[in-house]
């Protein structure tokens, strides 16, 4: 591999975040080939927008794997391709497993026998669970409280243990809140199905749906709703882009939190999306669910201080905005 190499297997590439960092990669010079399995990824994003090699596979395909990499001459690799349904996790968490945990230990073991020892890891807040103490800081206790948070912090262990056995650098990403979509429009969120609450508030507005569901207004809260924080999908996808800098230029397996560093209450994103859509949305109060906490905020110095992060949308209306320039084109009412 030559040092100068700019060529990216970006896994999940045709997912959600994973589609904004290949633009991003692209947008910085680098080559990029997408591995996505389609199950939850858009072909159409890829060759109509993105407009990189696509590979249709499975991270569990080692045979496949080990052809991906005799083909082609990788710096590194992003991983977004896993399965983020946090209650589907906990009704089949043999799905999870198999693919959050057992797709990318395969992946990391292609990788290796390839000699490709760079790797930035889409990880999560839900590896700490009910929070300690706002804002969350990268050293506080992990107790995931689901399946899938399970799976990511499992990885996140491999991946302490693969650099020291094998000197395998990765930069781990965990992820708050992913919102919003690309500023000029040409790609989004588009889940199938749709359980974030800003898209879920666009579909309402859309006539999509009857009404948008807040769960619990008596959180010990300003106004009662649950507060998280959200961040615009392009500044994840412009921390990839450090982090795999970071990599490339020698940099030791580190940890980063991904967040605004302020959080909005439900009440916050359905007003201020209200604001951005110019009429009201229907809206319905139903119970708490299990195992929501009621603030969920991260701190991000780290990541400002070693990558030099700068988030550059962390206003809830710019996000909103953005989603819904988005959401009105791929979602028109017939």
């Amino acid at each position: 591999m030559s040092d100068n190499n700019k060529t990216i297997l970006v896994t999940g590439g045709a997912g959600y975040i994973g589609s904004h960092a290949v633009l991003s990669l692209k947008k910085a010079g680098y080559q990029v080939t997408i591995l996505d399995n389609l199950v939850y990824g858009h072909r159409d994003i890829v060759e109509d927008v993105l407009k990189v090699e696509l590979i249709e596979g499975d991270t569990n395909d080692r045979a496949l794997l080990n052809n991906v990499f005799a083909t082609h001459d990788f710096s590194a690799v992003m991983h977004f391709s896993a399965y983020a349904y946090v209650g589907e996790s906990v009704t089949d968490p043999a799905k999870y497993y198999r693919n959050n945990v057992t797709g990318t230990l395969t992946l990391l073991e292609a990788m290796l026998a390839a000699s490709v020892k760079n790797f930035v890891f889409s990880s999560t807040c839900a590896t700490y669970g009910i929070p300690e103490k706002i804002p969350l800081t990268e050293d506080h206790p992990q107790h995931p409280i689901n399946p899938y948070g399970m799976t990511k912090l499992m990885v996140e262990k491999i991946l302490s243990d693969f650099d020291a056995a094998y000197g395998l650098k990765s930069v781990i990403f965990r992820y708050f809140n992913a919102a919003g979509a690309d500023p000029d429009g040409a790609i989004g969120e588009d889940h199938d199905p749709e359980t974030h609450l800003i898209p879920l508030v666009l579909q309402t507005a859309l006539g999509h749906r009857e009404f948008i569901s807040i769960y619990g207004t008596d959180y010990p809260t300003p106004d009662g709703t649950c507060i998280r924080d959200y961040i615009h999908v392009n500044d994840l996808a412009s921390a990839h882009i450090l982090g795999l800098e970071y990599l490339l230029k020698g940099g030791e397996t580190e940890i980063f939190n991904l967040g605004n560093g302020s959080g909005f209450s439900v009440k916050d994103v359905i007003e201020t999306a209200e604001k951005v859509v110019g009429k009201e949305v229907a809206k319905k109060i139903g119970d708490r669910r299990p195992g929501d906490p009621p603030v969920l905020v991260g701190s991000s110095e780290k990541a400002r201080k070693i990558l030099g992060w700068n988030p550059e949308y962390p206003d809830l209306y710019d996000i909103i905005s953005h989603a819904w320039q988005w959401h009105q084109q791929r979602h028109k009412v017939d």
